[in-house]
């Protein structure tokens, strides 16, 4: 697990969300759907991951990108669990929560080239120096083709910290429906849109990267995956 480490810009925009965030309800207007009911979004698919037979259960949850720290962090966990400790992949069952600027890395190439992400986060595209306007952090660079069955081998499954290596390993990534909400005013107010919030937020629904779940909000979610779902819980920060 990552340790605290001084104020920065990172830290700063995360609270900069959370500030939105917890402003949503008394400033938004009657038709906004900030707060979700079970039949407006996947929960068949989320009540499957919370009642997981797997044995070993783990929720990590993240609001800071960060390089895709947590990313780099699942990875690692899942293989420490499966080869430092003998556990079966098939025993494994991992959900990456992420709310905050970490919200962006669930959705695809359209939303971070339209809203300038990477410019707006300080995510750096290293193929071209400049801020991403692409996603860096879900495809996989090798196309899930490996070159290696060696763990150690950077041409590994193992040494992949890409979503879509991770989910081909079996992680599911959760999706924060009120961080959206949020994310979607911030843009509003930062290109001087005339679009409705909610008109932002169902465009960036349509653009979630395959196999992410939407959440009604991620700190809710985590506590019933503790709860209900006994999932032990890693906070990367």
């Amino acid at each position: 697990m990552s340790q605290p480490s001084a104020p920065s810009r990172r830290g700063f925009l995360g609270q900069a969300a959370i500030g939105v965030a917890a402003a949503l309800v008394a400033a938004a207007p009657a038709q906004s759907q900030i707060v979700w009911q079970q039949d407006q979004w996947k929960f068949p698919e989320f009540d499957g991951i919370l009642h997981s037979k797997r044995r070993i259960r783990l929720v990590a949850e993240c609001n800071v990108i960060n390089d895709g720290e947590v990313l780099g962090a699942v990875r690692n966990a899942l293989n420490a669990m499966h080869y430092g400790f003998g556990v079966p992949n098939s025993e494994i069952q991992v959900a990456a929560a992420l709310h905050g600027p970490a919200n962006l890395l669930n959705y695809d190439d359209f939303i971070w080239e339209k809203y300038k992400v990477g410019e707006w986060l300080k995510v750096e595209d290293p193929e071209t120096g400049k801020p991403a306007v692409r996603n860096i952090y879900f495809p996989s660079k090798s196309g899930l083709h490996y070159t290696s069955t060696d763990p150690n081998n950077p041409g590994s499954a193992e040494m992949d910290a890409s979503i879509q290596g991770l989910q081909a390993r079996g992680v599911t990534f959760l999706s924060c429906h009120m961080a959206t909400e949020a994310q979607a005013r911030v843009l509003i107010r930062r290109f001087s849109l005339k679009a409705q919030p909610e008109e932002i937020v169902h465009e960036m629904l349509a653009h979630t990267v395959p196999g992410v779940i939407v959440v009604p909000g991620v700190v809710g979610t985590v506590t019933m995956l503790q709860s209900v779902g006994h999932y032990s819980y890693l906070k990367i920060v």
